[in-house]
């Protein structure tokens, strides 16, 4: 889609609203439900018609970005950085699909919009934690809202009603926050079959929730190996950080989400900047010590970009094999962990970021803090731009 046509859908969408209003009773029952089936359809026909025949790899290909408040005044999103770096993601990396995950409504939407705009097939993906479950929710609703306007627009865009909610959901594992909660997992200090009741039910409650406002395709962003009732959505979504050795690994691990019939996802897929950081999975970020008044990189932690560059390649071969439906790295960059010469400081070793940002002095990124790609922005670029083929304006 290019920025005309996109805008042009803006205009008319004002027209089908004013039809939407006039639907009442059972015609409007009738339209959402007609408009649903048509959802749970789209992800599978993408994945027939487009790129997804037998030899032909994924349908998408592209990269996490996030929508955060930073630790700093000048790390948080901004909209100049983010239509810079959307530009970088759609005509530098060469990716076909962005995610647009995090909290605030607006921002959310205004990246998704920019994401639209230059072509780029969106997913929207809210994730407020640590709050009671009905903010939570109203949250996703409002998200949702957008992404339906999106949509509406003439924009290919999905919506994941959230991300691992196991972790980030307060009162489904014991724990404060993320961190907490994977402490007390690691230490055997949950029940995990109450937990996974918990789960169901409050997965159920976000799909209703997703289904009510948005009428496109829909998914989650599931932690590997979670029970999910994938019934609820039309294709799956698999936040995915295993390592093998041997590449057949990952087919047979993945194996399994395939038989329920529905395009897979690999909602994220990524790995740190240090040797061994594959094996480490999505604890990888564990090679910062937190607990020290001055965050540290633990003693023995190398810094290779190389590892990042050679896992990301071999896992996005085998999900190209695999003819999986979409394959998004996480991420595309983590403004609050800076590259630095100091080896004890220097966080982007435990970044999954393809690029690594540079603040201006060692403690203060200022406004004026930029990025440079690693080897892992190049290897990835070079794979997509095999696969989709070169993208630029």
């Amino acid at each position: 889609m290019t920025r005309g046509s996109f805008l042009a859908g803006a205009a008319a969408v004002g027209a089908g609203a004013l039809v939407g209003t006039a639907l009442s009773g059972q015609a409007a029952a009738t339209a959402q439900t007609a408009e649903q089936t048509a959802a749970t359809a789209q992800a599978a026909d993408e994945r027939a018609g487009g790129a997804g025949r037998a030899g032909r790899g994924l349908t998408y290909r592209g990269v996490m970005y996030e929508c955060l408040d930073g630790e700093t005044p000048h790390t948080g999103w901004d909209r100049a950085r983010m239509r810079s770096d959307l530009r970088a993601v759609a005509c530098d990396l060469h990716a076909n699909s962005v995610v647009a995950f995090g909290t605030g409504v607006e921002r959310l939407a205004a990246t998704a919009t920019e994401a639209a705009e230059r072509g780029l097939h969106v997913w929207l993906q809210p994730r407020l934690a640590d709050l009671p479950e009905r903010q939570i929710l109203d949250h996703l609703a409002e998200t949702g809202r957008e992404a339906e306007r999106l949509r509406r627009q003439g924009a290919r865009v999905y919506l994941s009603v959230g991300c691992e909610f196991i972790l980030f959901v307060p009162g489904i594992v014991p724990g404060d926050n993320a961190v907490e909660r994977v402490r007390n997992m690691m230490a055997g200090n949950w029940n995990p079959e109450q937990a996974q009741r918990k789960l169901d039910r409050f997965i159920a409650l976000a799909a209703k929730t997703g289904r009510r406002v948005f009428h496109g395709p829909l998914t989650y962003g599931s932690a590997f190996g979670d029970k999910v009732d994938w019934d609820l959505f039309d294709l799956l979504g698999v936040n995915y950080y295993s390592y093998f050795d041997d590449p057949r690994g990952y087919v047979k691990e993945l194996g399994p989400y395939r038989e329920w019939g529905k395009p897979v996802a690999i909602t994220e897929c990524g790995t740190c900047t240090f040797e061994g950081a594959p094996q480490a999975g999505g604890m990888g970020w564990d090679a910062v010590d937190y607990d020290k008044p001055k965050p540290e990189v633990r003693p023995g932690v190398r810094r290779s970009e190389r590892v990042q560059a050679r896992y990301l390649t071999e896992v996005l071969d085998v999900f190209e094999r695999m003819n999986l439906h979409a394959a998004m790295v996480y991420q595309f960059v983590t403004p609050d962990a800076p590259h630095r010469r100091e080896r004890r400081y220097d966080y982007d070793i435990a970044s999954y970021g393809l690029v690594k940002p540079r603040w201006r002095t060692e403690d203060d990124p200022t406004s004026a803090w930029h990025w440079e790609p690693k080897e892992s922005f190049h290897a990835v670029a070079r794979h997509f731009a095999a696969r989709t083929g070169p993208r630029t304006g």
